[in-house]
């Protein structure tokens, strides 16, 4: 499968990035073509400027200010994002990436008074998220995990309808050891290969 990983962590040398590596490594031996994105070193810019935002719902117009990144997602038939969960959600550099590049018209089709939004998205099979958590995996799911909901039920809902997806956490992260760490990369190469 063509795979996109979409990486959103600013420090090179962070767990995050150990995680990018081991991840786009486990889905190249799984078979799969993998291209990387990486947010911040590609420097995006996730802040929807006033004259974007009023374009947003114009078909095609609403598309020029991130072709490039439509065009990746166009691509891939699976979609792995890979990011440190801060505050329960995800880092303001990925929302902002969903928020400028999930258009209208091209990621799905604008409800109306007969249906909700339409899928636009059906060619992405598998949807995975690879991630790490400062809180306990309690505390967490009490909080409602707003970021892993964003993914895996708003893009999801974009996606094919038997989409499938993954969800890989490390919880408390703040309090982790060399030996978890270690653990979990090696969860993450094992389930990555096989998804």
């Amino acid at each position: 499968m063509r795979a996109l990983v979409v990486y959103a962590h600013p420090v090179p040398e962070s767990f995050v990035a150990a995680l990018r590596d081991t991840t786009v490594e486990a889905l190249q031996r799984g078979g799969h073509e993998v291209r990387l994105l990486d947010l911040y070193a590609s420097d995006f810019d996730p802040v929807m400027g006033p004259d974007e935002r009023r374009r947003y719902n114009e078909p095609g117009i609403n598309e020029a200010p991130v072709a490039e990144h439509l065009a990746l997602i166009k691509w891939c038939e699976m979609l792995v994002f890979v990011y440190p969960t801060w505050w329960f959600g995800l880092p303001a550099m990925l929302k902002g990436w969903i928020d400028r590049v999930w258009v209208p018209h091209v990621t799905f089709v604008m409800p109306t008074k007969q249906h909700g939004p339409l899928p636009a998205m059906q060619h992405i099979r598998r949807l995975g998220i690879v991630t790490s958590c400062g809180a306990t995996w309690l505390i967490s799911k009490w909080v409602g995990e707003p970021g892993r909901r964003t993914i895996m039920r708003g893009l999801k809902s974009l996606c094919h309808p038997r989409c499938r997806t993954i969800y890989l956490a490390h919880y408390e992260m703040d309090s982790s050891t060399p030996e978890s760490r270690s653990r979990y990369l090696a969860s993450v190469r094992d389930k990555m290969a096989r998804f």
